[in-house]
C-alpha cells in the first residue's frame, strides 16, 4: 500500500520543510514560555508539592490515554489539516488559561484540565508532523531534518521560551499564556501553507490498525531497545521536571524570575548535543553513542540532587541537555528508518504510548517521594535509574 503524496520530496532546503520548520519554532517559543510558566505558577500558587505533581500528571497523561488512536487517525486523515486544527484549538484554549490567570480563577483543577487538552492535542499534532517531515525531507535527509528539529525546538522551547517567560512572569503571569496563544495562531497560519500530503487509503477498522502498529514496533528488534530505554528515561525525566520548579525556589534559593535561567542552561546544552550526535554516531556508532549519552544523563540527574550548590546545578543542566538532545537525533532517526511510511502515525503513536505512558506515573510519584524524603531524593533515584538502565541496555543498543 502506497501513500499517495502531491509532490516529491525535495529535503532540509526545500521550501516546503522551512515553511514546517517556521510554524513548528514559532509555536515552541509558546511552548517554552508556557511549559515553564505553568508548573512556575502551581509552584509559586501553592508551595505544595503535590499539586505541582498533580498538574505534572495532567501534562503528560494523554500520551497515554489519546496518542494510540490519534496516531491510527493521523494515517487516515491530511496531516497538515490535523496540525492545522491542532494549533487552533490549542490557541483557543490558552487564551482562556490567560484569561483564568488573569482574574483569579487559575485553581489547580483549572490547571490540570488546560494541561490535559493542550496536550490531547499535541498528539494528533506530533504524529502529524513525524508524517510531514518525512515526506518533505525525505528519508535519506532525516539525520539532517531531526538535527534541524531539535536544533529548533531547543531553540524555541528551551532558550527563547523561557527567556520570555521569566520577563513575562515578573510582569504578569498572565501575559506568558497570552503569547502561547498568540503562537499558535501565527503557527496555524503558517502551516496552512505546507505542502499538502494526501492520506493513506486505510483499510479496516481503527482497532486493527491500531493493532498493526503495535505489534510492528513490538516485533522489530531494533525498535523494542529503543521503546524500553525511552519508556524508563521518561519516567524518571518527568519526575525530575516536575519538581524541578519547586526544587529550584525551595533548595537552590533562586528567585521566581530566575527559575528559567536553568532550562536556559539545557537549551545551550541541547544545542551542542544536537550538533555532536550525527558526528559521534559517525564515528562509534550510534548504539554505542545512545548507550553513553543514556549514562551521562542518570550521572548529570544524581550530581544535580546531591550537590545543591548553584554552579554544579548550572553544569548538570548543561549536561542534561546535552544527553537528551543527542538521545532524541539518534532514537528519532533509528525509529523512522525502521518504519514504513504508511505507517508512520500508528507506530508514533505506538512508540509514544509505550515510551511515555509512564511519564504520568513518574510525575505522579515525585510529589509524594519528596514530601517523604526531599526534593533532591528525586533526582538521586532519577539517576540511578537511568543509570542503571545504560548499563543494562547497552548490548541491545549497540547490536540493534
Amino acid at each position: 500500500m502506497e501513500r499517495d503524496v502531491r509532490h516529491t520530496p525535495q529535503g532540509v532546503g526545500g521550501r516546503g520543510f522551512r515553511v514546517l520548520t517556521g510554524a513548528w519554532a514559532v509555536s515552541l517559543v509558546g511552548d517554552g514560555v508556557r511549559i515553564v510558566a505553568m508548573p512556575l505558577f502551581a509552584a509559586a500558587s501553592t508551595r505544595s508539592p503535590l499539586a505541582v505533581s498533580a498538574v505534572a500528571v495532567a501534562t503528560t497523561l494523554p500520551w497515554l490515554l489519546v496518542a494510540l488512536p490519534a496516531g491510527a487517525l493521523v494515517d487516515r486523515w491530511r496531516p497538515r489539516n490535523v496540525v492545522v486544527v491542532a494549533h487552533w484549538l490549542r490557541g483557543g484554549v490558552t487564551g482562556v488559561l490567560a484569561l483564568a490567570v488573569h482574574t483569579g480563577h487559575a485553581t489547580v483543577v483549572v490547571l490540570c484540565a488546560t494541561a490535559f487538552v493542550l496536550t490531547s492535542a499535541e498528539t494528533f499534532a506530533d504524529s502529524a508532523s513525524q508524517v510531514l517531515l518525512v515526506e518533505l525531507a525525505g528519508r535519506d535527509g532525516l539525520e539532517a531534518a531531526n538535527g534541524r528539529f531539535v536544533a529548533v525546538e531547543t531553540v524555541g522551547m528551551d532558550l527563547a521560551g523561557p527567556l520570555a517567560a521569566a520577563v513575562l512572569f515578573w510582569w504578569a503571569p498572565a501575559a506568558c499564556f497570552a503569547l502561547d496563544a498568540a503562537s499558535f495562531v501565527v503557527a496555524a497560519l503558517l502551516m496552512s501553507h505546507v505542502p499538502d500530503v494526501a492520506p493513506e487509503r486505510v483499510r479496516g477498522d481503527l482497532r486493527g490498525g491500531l493493532a498493526e502498529g503495535a505489534r510492528f514496533l513490538l516485533r522489530t528488534r531494533g525498535l523494542r531497545s529503543l521503546v524500553v530505554a525511552v519508556a524508563i528515561t521518561a519516567f524518571c525525566a518527568a519526575a525530575a521536571n516536575a519538581m524541578l520548579a519547586l526544587y529550584s525556589i525551595q533548595v537552590l534559593r533562586l528567585a521566581e524570575p530566575v527559575v528559567p535561567a536553568l532550562v536556559v542552561c539545557m537549551a545551550t546544552g541541547a544545542l551542542l548535543g544536537a550538533w555532536l550526535s550525527p558526528r559521534l554516531a559517525r564515528r562509534w556508532g550510534a548504539g554505542r553513542v545512545m548507550a553513553g549519552f543514556l549514562a551521562l544523563l542518570g550521572a548529570a540527574f544524581a550530581v544535580f540532587g546531591l550537590v545543591p550548590w548553584l554552579v554544579v546545578a548550572v553544569l548538570a543542566c548543561l549536561l542534561f541537555g546535552v544527553a537528551s538532545a543527542g538521545w532524541n537525533v539518534l532514537s528519532a532517526t533509528k525509529r523512522q528508518r525502521l518504519t514504513p511510511g504508511p505507517m508512520m502515525g500508528r507506530v508514533t503513536s505506538a512508540y509514544r504510548v509505550l515510551a511515555w505512558g509512564l511519564s504520568p506515573l513518574g510525575a505522579g510519584l515525585a510529589g509524594p517521594l519528596a514530601a517523604v524524603t526531599s526534593l533532591g531524593t528525586v533526582y538521586v533515584v532519577a539517576g540511578s535509574i537511568v543509570g542503571m538502565t545504560a548499563i543494562l541496555l547497552a548490548r541491545p543498543l549497540i547490536r540493534g
